[in-house]
């Protein structure tokens, strides 16, 4: 197993760190990505953020809009199947 790499930086007067161009290349962070900072007992450990937010189903499903009765699995097939035949008679 290959030993890590020691890097050292230091903390500003207002809390900065920057971090190693070698580790940002290896990561390929470029300037302006985001970054978790998580405190544990021992260490602070950083990591990208998701590019989105996490959701959960209920938080996307419940904004469309639909009134009426639900659909069957049967019917929503159907729909499916109907809007790429018309789709793909229209191209």
């Amino acid at each position: 197993m290959a030993r890590a790499e020691n890097l050292i930086t230091t903390v500003s007067t207002k809390g900065q760190v920057i971090l190693p161009k070698t580790v940002c290349q290896r990561r390929e962070w470029k300037a302006g990505t985001r970054l978790i900072v998580e405190k544990n007992p021992d260490c602070v450990l950083q990591r990208q953020a998701p590019a989105f937010a996490l959701t959960q189903a209920d938080d996307v499903f419940s904004t469309l809009p639909f009134n009426g009765e639900p659909k069957t699995l049967e019917e929503m097939e159907a729909g499916i199947l109907a809007e790429a035949r018309r789709s793909h008679d229209r191209d």
